[in-house]
């Protein structure tokens, strides 16, 4: 059946396509349909596993998907590689099946395609919006060219404990950041010809998960909820997000699937989200886990009139649907409606008319602008923490280094994987450049690198440690290549403990008793707690997980190729036992000691500072940026009004460098208590030697706005701090007064 094309415009998607649910096409399709077909249309399915299904794991064999699909009983399936096994399905839907609806071919298209770029979080490091959209973009045009429409992406939870492994697919610990984000992500999948419908995962407070324990109880506040976990999701609705996801989690003893205050209430009416609700992988099946339905027909029930369209996997909605609806415990109207805005997305994709759109080419290869692209994206994504005595960047001639630790080289025993990160899935990726590999492309003679493993990720080696300090002594700078392992971070990899593994540690404190120069290179998808002499380092570099182009990336920084200008998207606490630990906490009856030193009765621990090793938003360059001249264009802000805020930013160093610039703002005295600081805008700038730029915000008094008490958006006058700054803790501080109405 052939539907009018409505397809991806500019930016976002077309208003007009979003608001057609009366479009007359898709009325008579649905009036053609039957119960079990209409709850076909809600059931997405992984890809059959050859001849043997696996009931226990909803998995069904090839030939009974086949079937399936003939009968009308799938909308769709997810990451199913390559093309021709997606060309079978298509065909069998489109010239089989009784009514010809195409399927959906999703994927969790990450950080990546065939071309890996780095993490979602090393990229929120590079704080810069525009990267975001165009590695988004990329990673949609590989994943389209292989037949694929739909990606579960972007992740938008705030995560503010670094022991929950799925931070790593996020912006980090602060709303703004990840609204900006949210929406770039968002443009970057869905924006121009060959784009993929984007999700905004999970709905909602994932992050907030208790104890940093996956899939654990979110039992947080509303006024936190609402504050905090919310807004990115906010954000990518009003950038045209073409899905939610709901996630695993209860928020508040509800299970987010069977949430219907959240999916309806907020989603549905508060922001008018016209798109399609997707649950997570069984999460409607799991209210049964929860304790919070007693069978699959209850967990079916309650998911779907919470507000959750499609059911992923579990097969709940094509089992019990059209008994509930012939039953009256589900009305026809809202299985319709279900139905309708599937069928909707499939409108807007183009499917009806372009049911083959990227199965009729051959199998793409990853395109060699994009590898540029992550290049790019990795040195930008990369954070420089502390550099001593200015020991980088190196020369690349003229010193012995040695690379020393379990991530030196992948090309030799490594994994491909710890270059790439977590959720990578799909074959067909270009092979990444190691570090080793980089450091030899560029240094002067190859000759002077010397490589040593030293220990595993998790385990010492025999003779490791001997054999790198022997290649410690030898050298006249050592990089140390430590941190986790690919399987240490994302989904069900909580860590109790953020540490380096005991081997890795035991590395590090042999290499540095050598007294040769030592620069650490983390590798990590999470803020860890850094331990002696990792700590103390004379350099430390955070790499996250950087994809294809790890090692020619760190090499650009190492060497002075290009300056570093990352900026920490998470706060590196002192120790493991401050987490959950953010830079946005609220003020206490006894403040922190820096603000009276002189007292043991104030908010702090006994052994160890209550503040961040390194804040968010903190990061070095290879100039030397002073702020200079706050000044506000008047003591007061109208009502209704806005307040420039400049200060002068010079590089006084020798090099080139590109610093973010950021605004906080902190109230202070409000009808509810407030954060010690607030993100509320961000400028980055590149300087050359000794050149200035007068770098100005502006502040308007919906910027002031908070949750208040009857937990709707608030603002109210009185008196205001505000920063410009170069991390969360630093910076030039003036006031300003906020003049009532």
């Amino acid at each position: 059946m052939a539907l009018g094309v409505t397809a991806l415009c500019c930016s976002v998607w077309c208003a007009s396509a979003a608001a057609a649910a009366d479009d007359a096409d898709i009325e008579a399709l649905l009036a053609r349909m039957t119960l079990e077909e209409k709850a076909g249309q809600l059931n997405l399915y992984a890809p059959a596993s050859g001849a043997l299904s696996n009931p226990a794991l909803h998995i069904r064999s090839l030939a009974e998907q086949e079937a399936d699909i003939r009968a009308g009983r799938v909308t769709g399936l997810f990451n199913g590689a390559g093309q021709a096994a997606k060309r079978r399905a298509q065909q069998l839907a489109v010239r089989e099946s009784r009514l010809g609806i195409p399927l959906l071919f999703a994927a969790d298209v990450i950080h990546g395609f065939r071309t890996v770029f780095p993490v979602p979080l090393a990229e929120a490091a590079s704080w810069d919006t525009d990267l975001a959209e165009r590695t988004a973009r990329a990673a949609a045009l590989e994943a389209a060219a292989d037949g694929f429409h739909w990606t579960f992406a972007p992740m938008v939870d705030i995560a503010r404990d670094a022991r929950w492994g799925r931070g790593v697919e996020g912006a980090g610990e602060d709303v703004l950041l990840a609204r900006r984000l949210a929406q770039a992500r968002v443009r970057g999948f869905q924006s121009g010809e060959g784009g993929l419908a984007s999700t905004a995962k999970h709905f909602a407070a994932y992050g907030a998960a208790e104890g940093g324990l996956d899939y654990n109880s979110a039992d947080l506040s509303p006024r936190t909820l609402r504050e905090v976990y919310l807004p990115p999701f906010k954000a990518a609705v009003e950038a045209g997000a073409a899905a939610v996801m709901t996630s695993f989690n209860d928020v508040a003893g509800i299970p987010s699937n069977a949430n219907r205050e959240l999916l309806t209430g907020v989603l549905r009416d508060e922001w008018r989200f016209d798109g399609v609700v997707v649950s997570d992988y069984t999460a409607d099946e799991e209210l049964i886990a929860h304790g919070f339905a007693a069978d699959g027909r209850e967990a079916a029930r309650l998911s779907f009139l919470a507000g959750v369209d499609m059911s992923m996997q579990s097969g709940l909605y094509l089992l019990h649907l059209p008994a509930l609806v012939q039953g009256g415990e589900v009305p026809a109207a809202r299985l319709d409606e279900a139905v309708r805005r599937v069928l909707r997305l499939k409108k807007r994709l183009g499917l009806f008319e372009q049911p083959f759109r990227g199965l009729e080419a051959p199998e793409p290869a990853a395109r060699p602008e994009h590898r540029t692209l992550a290049r790019e994206a990795a040195r930008k994504s990369v954070v420089l923490l502390r550099n001593q005595g200015g020991l980088l960047p190196l020369p690349k001639a003229g010193l012995r280094i040695a690379l020393i630790g379990p991530f030196a080289d992948e090309a030799d025993g490594g994994s491909a994987a710890d270059l790439f990160g977590p959720w990578t899935l799909f074959p067909g990726r270009a092979a990444p450049v190691s570090l080793a590999q980089g450091l030899r492309d560029a240094l002067s003679d190859p000759s002077t690198l010397k490589v040593v493993k030293g220990s595993g990720v998790n385990e010492p080696l025999p003779g490791g440690i001997a054999a790198a300090v022997s290649a410690a002594r030898r050298a006249d700078v050592v990089l140390l290549a430590l941190g986790e392992s690919a399987q240490m971070s994302g989904e069900a990899r909580s860590r109790a403990g953020i540490t380096l593994p005991a081997a890795q540690q035991a590395l590090a404190e042999a290499v540095a008793a050598t007294g040769k120069p030592v620069v650490v290179l983390l590798r990590n998808g999470r803020a860890l707690a850094l331990e002696g002499a990792v700590r103390d380092a004379q350099a430390l570099l955070v790499t996250w997980f950087l994809g294809l182009e790890t090692g020619h990336a760190v090499a650009d920084v190492l060497f002075g190729d290009v300056s570093p200008s990352g900026r920490l998207p998470v706060s590196f606490p002192q120790a493991a036992g401050q987490v959950p630990y953010h830079y946005a906490h609220r003020r206490t009856g006894r403040p922190l000691p820096p603000q009276d030193p002189g007292s043991d009765f104030k908010t702090r621990y006994i052994e160890t500072p209550n503040e961040a090793l390194y804040p968010f938003g903190h990061g070095l360059t290879y100039g030397r940026f002073d702020y200079e001249a706050l000044q506000l264009s008047h003591p007061r802000l109208p009502w209704g009004g806005t307040l420039q805020v400049k200060a002068r930013i010079t590089n006084r160093g020798a090099r080139e460098a590109e610093e973010t610039v950021q605004l906080y703002v902190h109230d202070r005295v409000a009808s509810v208590t407030r954060p010690v600081r607030e993100l509320k805008d961000f400028r980055k700038l590149r300087l050359a030697p000794g050149a200035s730029a007068e770098v100005e915000f502006t502040l308007r008094s919906a910027d002031l706005a908070f949750i208040g008490r009857d937990l709707q958006p608030v603002v109210e006058p009185g008196l205001f701090d505000v920063w410009v700054a170069p991390s969360a803790t630093q910076g030039l501080r003036a006031s300003f007064e906020l003049a009532a109405p």
